[in-house]
């Protein structure tokens, strides 16, 4: 049995921990011995606790130049796991940056100068500030890899081999992630050394708290079916994915003409309307959010009772990601899936390898007819696009 430092027993404890979690108890044996990592584990396990603990454990002292570096792929990612630190290491006093693009570079400047024992990042702001020489990363002993699979991908890997070279050669590394796939782990061997390999219910790539459905539905009737969705008793806060950001927009139009407050989170979305849009969300003052597969990724929220994949997700792994926003830690979520008519193969595919068990849902799709009296989303702060539905506007979407 694991015993944590007394000052973190008693946070644990006061946040309602009860025990540790199983890639908790499996990991941060190896972490405190010193050893590489690689990590895999279901979305909502507890994988931040995993490593954030361990970490913290070696906080001591006044901060000054970081000892511990932590690349995750999203700037939500990144604000979540910064807070998650905060609030765990507060009766430390350890101090924690978040580094992430999309805002001015003063304020995160000026928090390293003040001193940091931990810093939270996006790869792209890390190498900004390393070569603004306001970041110095030479006294950095453990480096942790959080959405290893997609930090390690072709679009991010480029960039971990640049941060990987401004670190000290020894140090510690860890990989943490809900799929580790052949050619990730292949990659990651050039930053580890002899990793301790740890698996906590890989062959069950989702949670089972979620009861998954799908609905066979036409293409030109996806938006009528999330009408009569949205509409059941019991649905309050709903995360309904699209592949585009234009898709992403387009929907949230259509949602606001039939009176269903919705809004759009996707990568042309300045970082400080999303954290708007992610609080407005958590309070439930926008009930429905329409996200692009960023948000797979990067949204923690708690109590995200449905999720629906408007448009199928392009293979397993996203579809893992994606219907893991729900049903976590214990709670119970529900994922809907839409297969259109030319989707069958490719949802069976995903079906076989994602080894999910699904239920058929069949609906009765109410018409769809613009609302006269429709509501636009609640406004949440700034100058938005929610003007009310006048008659120029209401015109049927297609």
């Amino acid at each position: 049995m694991i015993t944590l430092a007394p000052d973190l027993d008693r946070t644990t404890r006061d946040l309602g921990w009860t025990s540790l979690t199983p890639i908790q108890d499996q990991t941060i044996p190896h972490l405190r011995a010193g050893r590489d990592v690689f990590a895999q584990a279901q979305t909502g396990t507890g994988k931040t606790g995993a490593f954030a603990l361990p970490i913290l454990e070696q906080v001591s002292g006044r901060a000054t130049a970081p000892f511990a570096l932590v690349i995750v792929p999203t700037r939500e990612l990144c604000a979540q796991v910064a807070l998650e630190f905060e609030t765990l290491g507060r009766k430390r006093s350890a101090r924690v940056v978040a580094l992430y693009g999309g805002v001015g570079y003063r304020d995160q400047e000026a928090a390293l100068r003040r001193g940091v024992h931990v810093i939270v990042a996006t790869p792209g702001r890390v190498i900004d500030l390393v070569s603004r020489r306001t970041l110095d990363l030479s006294k950095i002993r453990v480096l942790i890899l959080d959405e290893a699979d997609r930090l390690l991908d072709l679009g991010f890997a480029p960039d971990i081999a640049r941060i990987a070279a401004f670190l000290p050669r020894t140090r510690q590394t860890a990989l943490f992630s809900a799929t580790l796939t052949a050619d990730v782990r292949a990659i990651a061997q050039r930053y580890t050394t002899s990793p301790v390999s740890i698996a906590v219910r890989p062959e069950e790539p989702t949670l089972d708290a979620i009861d998954h459905a799908w609905i066979d539905v036409n293409e030109a009737d996806k938006v009528s079916a999330l009408h009569e969705l949205l509409g059941r008793e019991g649905i309050e806060r709903t995360l309904v994915f699209r592949r585009t950001k234009h898709g992403a927009n387009k929907l949230v139009k259509a949602l606001e003409r039939l009176g269903r407050p919705a809004r759009a989170l996707h990568g042309n979305i300045g970082q400080h309307e999303r954290e708007r849009v992610l609080e407005a969300f958590r309070r439930g003052a926008v009930p429905t959010l329409v996200a692009t597969n960023l948000a797979a990724r990067g949204i923690h929220v708690d109590d995200i009772g449905h999720v629906v994949n408007f448009d199928l997700p392009e293979n397993a792994d996203t579809f893992v990601h994606r219907v893991g926003r729900t049903g976590r830690a214990g709670r119970k979520g529900v994922a809907y899936t839409f297969v259109n008519e030319t989707q069958r193969k490719d949802f069976e595919d995903i079906r076989r390898k994602a080894k999910v068990r699904f239920r058929q849902e069949r609906l009765t799709l109410p018409k769809v007819t613009p609302s006269t009296h429709a509501s636009p989303a609640p406004r949440i702060g700034g100058a938005g696009r929610n003007r009310p539905v006048t008659a120029a506007r209401r015109r049927r979407w297609r």
